[in-house]
């Protein structure tokens, strides 16, 4: 809201150059702007102009939002709406700054927050009864929940915004419902309705056509916003010479308006279009010129992409060596913003698809291998392997909502979550300026603010990977060459498997302390497929009970997945596994290689003590790490049968009227996991059987309302050298970033507690413990296969001082899970066995029993982490 400018009141004096100077739009012209904007609020407040003073108040809130100072943006907004009651027209006022106060939670990544302003604002405007103004509203809580990946709640959404908009014909609200439709049609994209989503995009098309307005740049940015999405539908569906006329007919409307960010996106896609129809002279030369225009406005994120489609025109044409430094620039990109800003928007572009930029990046020097089998590129493609496990872990844990604070001093973290929205913010002022108008003073200044703040941030974290090197390893990985991997890591005894899963390829590496071997597999479908029918053999109830299906889907996987039974000899494995892999009970395979004879059979684990690590180089992290490491002084924790509902026996006076739902993100992860939290009487029994073994002043007993999250978050649990949650462990392997474990929910009357343990609280508790032991997670494998989900959730009880976990990879029964375990533990407690070893003997056991023999009641359960492992007395 700007109100007519008098100069001759130096309050609008201050304030109209206050806005000259933002819209200069460098760093150093958005701060003499807030310098401007406080002499004009000073100035306000004593000449008593309430309205004055919150308009300046809002565009302040907006210069300190655009310069990545959240906390201060949110200040100036909240002022305004302390001083709306005494404005005229209140109900103007407050739902436009509740809207831009969920804009800065969003930019923040505090979507509950964001989502609350949003909900407030949505029931003011339905109060006042503007239905354009709702439909805004509405629209916005629908982009809120896109970027949360809940894509049926944005489409609801959309609806009733498109339904309080769909008999209106003024122009602002057609323009709106054009808008809306184009978000409805990515929806539809991203659920892979394509007829939907082309529909919806001739609807969106035909609003913006039919505007009086055609000349109007909201007009033609949406208009060619939707083209170039039309298109994107049409390459989907191969249909490649539509999606180049729908491209070309995008281009020239950017081009009118001056976005050449969104020309450089555009042009990127042709690229994309000539790639896939082998034009390969015509896509390098419009993707380098894509690239160029990116380079120009500094629209860093956007680089990789352009950079990922030159490398692989490159391998085309058959330029392999060429083709490894383009995509070794984009990586150099990749892992540069990662670690240094956070930006939400990257999630839309090449974050989505992270996965891609590594596997084709070991695809090709895997392929390099293949040419010069003597140059190393074996070695250097295990290492990449090893860069993408670290970089995967570092997305989980951005994405999961929250964010890991232990293992850093307090005022390092403030100061470089600050710096990152400060460059995040510059970034973001750098490409609005060089994609319009500007002068050489102009680009010259951005460009040296955000080399000034790089500089900064750089010294920053040498001081973090000096002062924290514990929080420095997790956030600025390292990852081990093959040299490092052979002395740091493996001993004669032991073999590592590393595998990395690709499109049409896929990779395993067999390495000892002297020699590297590689082998080609078959693509990530083809293996997701046998993984499943292995798996279904003895998960699916009608089917436990036919063995010889369990050995012939074993074997089959086996022979595709493992080198031949002499390259093992009787080693220890281990194994570090990727994507769907990470849920293979590798214990129960057959050798592969060899004849199997159904009456001769013989699972993996009879031969070799088998251990899974997230990545070859955590496990030299946490040797490091373990050094000189005080033991704890008490044995054993244990959190078992805890209480989900107020249905459950154990609640009393429960107060119906007040019952609450599940908090929205265990909601959604229980329903991603297919998992239902029923109660599980039998931990309790399993629970008491292990504390018999233990002498009670050293243990702790947390059953049922008692077994709650303040438990584990709090100083006491780092007492023990042994944790046991005999509770639902959630491995999503969907949304990697919502695993957790399920604790207590509601207290003894029935009242909501916090039980979810989510990702980055278990990165962020304090433990000494030498194992941890989760002996009741579950996975539901979606379509959307990954194995982040059991990755995220062991490295967190790694990075929070337990180097060794036990988990289970499905819900076991209840009796198996319980036999398991207390065999576990008697050999680990009274025959001083390392826990890799007495959890070997304990399946093993099972294994040869009729009753349990079936890989369902034993194979679950998994060593991760570290196998050296010290014995721990009871006493």
């Amino acid at each position: 809201m700007i109100l007519a400018v008098n100069t001759e009141n130096p309050a609008q004096q201050a304030l109209k150059t206050g806005l000259n100077q933002y819209r200069q739009g460098t760093g150093a012209a958005l701060r003499q702007a807030t310098e401007q904007l406080e002499i004009a609020l000073k100035l306000w407040r004593e000449q008593g102009d309430l309205t004055q003073e919150a308009t300046t108040l809002q565009f302040l809130g907006l210069i300190h939002a655009d310069l990545g100072e959240y906390q201060a943006a949110l200040n100036y907004y909240r002022q305004v709406l302390q001083l709306v009651p005494q404005l005229s027209q209140p109900e103007y006022w407050e739902a436009p700054i509740l809207e831009l106060s969920a804009e800065v939670y969003l930019k923040w990544g505090e979507y509950q927050k964001a989502l609350e302003a949003y909900e407030k604002a949505h029931s003011l405007r339905k109060e006042i009864g503007l239905d354009s103004a709702e439909a805004a509203t509405l629209n916005s809580m629908g982009l809120l929940y896109y970027e949360l990946g809940e894509l049926d709640r944005a489409l609801g959404y959309y609806k009733q915004a498109q339904l309080l908009l769909q008999r209106s014909e003024n122009s602002a609200d057609r323009k709106m419902t054009a808008l809306i439709l184009n978000n409805m049609g990515q929806v539809y994209s991203e659920q892979g309705e394509l007829d939907k989503a082309k529909e919806t995009y001739i609807q969106a098309l035909n609003y913006w056509n039919a505007l009086p307005e055609r000349a109007d740049v909201r007009t033609i940015r949406g208009q060619a916003a939707t083209l170039n999405n039309q298109g994107y539908i049409y390459a989907q569906s191969n249909q490649f010479k539509l999606a180049q006329q729908t491209y070309n007919d995008a281009l020239p409307l950017w081009q009118k308006i001056g976005d050449r960010t969104r020309e450089a996106s555009t042009l990127n896609n042709l690229c994309y279009v000539d790639f896939k129809q082998g034009n390969f002279d015509q896509a390098l030369e419009i993707c380098t010129q894509s690239l160029q225009i990116r380079q120009t406005v500094g629209d860093r994120s956007k680089e990789p992409l352009s950079l990922y489609y030159i490398a692989q025109i490159q391998r085309e044409q058959g330029q392999l060596e060429a083709a490894v430094k383009t995509i070794e620039a984009a990586l150099e990109i990749i892992e540069d913003l990662r670690t240094k800003v956070d930006r939400q928007d990257l999630r839309t572009s090449f974050f989505a698809s992270k996965q891609e930029y590594y596997e084709f990046y070991i695809d090709l020097l895997m392929q390099l291998h293949k040419q010069n089998p003597e140059k190393g590129y074996d070695g250097l493609a295990l290492q990449a392997s090893e860069r993408a496990k670290a970089r995967s872990l570092l997305e989980i844990l951005a994405e999961s909502g929250g964010e890991v604070t232990s293992g850093i001093d307090p005022k390092l973290l403030q100061e470089k979550k600050q710096l990152q929205q400060e460059l995040s913010a510059l970034e973001q002022l750098r490409v609005r300026l060089l994609s319009r108008e500007h002068t050489e003073e102009q680009r010259l200044t951005i460009n040296q603010e955000i080399d000034s703040l790089l500089q900064q941030y750089r010294r920053l974290l040498t001081e973090i990977r000096a002062s924290s090197p514990h929080y420095a390893e997790l956030t600025q990985p390292q990852p081990l060459t093959l040299t490092e991997i052979q002395q740091k890591v493996l001993d004669k005894e032991t073999i590592l498997l590393e595998y990395a899963l690709g499109k049409n390829r896929s990779y395993l590496w067999v390495v000892t302390p002297t020699s590297i071997e590689s082998y080609e597999l078959p693509g990530r479908e083809e293996i997701e497929r046998q993984v499943t029918e292995f798996r279904d053999s003895f998960l699916l109830p009608t089917q436990r009970i036919r063995r010889k299906l369990a050995e012939d889907t074993g074997k089959e996987l086996a022979e595709m997945i493992l080198p031949n039974s002499e390259k093992l000899s009787q080693k220890r494995l281990l194994i570090v596994a990727d994507g769907v892999l990470q849920y293979v009970p590798f214990n129960a395979l057959p050798t592969a290689g060899t004849l199997i004879l159904e009456e001769d059979w013989t699972p993996l684990i009879v031969k070799h003590e088998i251990v899974t690590i997230p990545s070859a180089s955590t496990l030299a992290v946490l040797r490091q790490e373990m050094k000189g490491r005080i033991p704890a002084p008490k044995a054993l924790a244990i959190l078992a049968d805890p209480v989900f509902s107020y249905q459950d026996d154990r609640v009393k006076n429960v107060d119906l009227e007040n019952i609450k739902p599940l908090p929205p993100e265990l909601e959604r992860s229980a329903r991603e996991s297919g998992v239902l939290f029923d109660r599980l009487p039998f931990t309790a029994k399993e629970a008491e059987r292990i504390l018999d073994l233990i002498p009670t002043v050293n243990s702790s007993k947390q059953f049922g309302f008692s077994a709650r999250r303040e438990f584990v978050t709090n100083q006491q649990i780092n007492q023990y050298r042994l944790l046991h949650f005999a509770t639902h462990g959630l491995l999503n392997s969907e949304t990697p970033e919502l695993s957790g474990l399920v604790l207590s929910l509601v207290d003894e009357t029935g009242e909501p507690l916090n039980g979810f343990l989510r990702l980055y609280d278990i990165f962020n508790l304090k433990l000494s413990a030498d194992l941890a032991v989760l002996s009741a997670c579950e996975t539901g494998l979606g379509e959307n296969i990954q194995g982040e989900g059991l990755v995220g959730l062991t490295r967190g009880f790694m990075y929070a001082g337990a180097p060794r976990v036990v988990v289970s990879l499905w819900k076991v029964d209840d009796q198996a899970t319980s036999e398991l375990m207390v065999k576990f533990y008697q050999r680990m407690l009274q025959q001083n066995l390392s826990p890799v070893a007495a959890l070997r003997v304990a399946q093993i056991d099972m294994w040869q029993q009729n009753k349990w023999s079936s890989p369902y009641f034993w194979a679950a359960f998994t060593l991760q982490g570290e196998w050296q492992a010290p014995k721990i007395n009871p006493n």
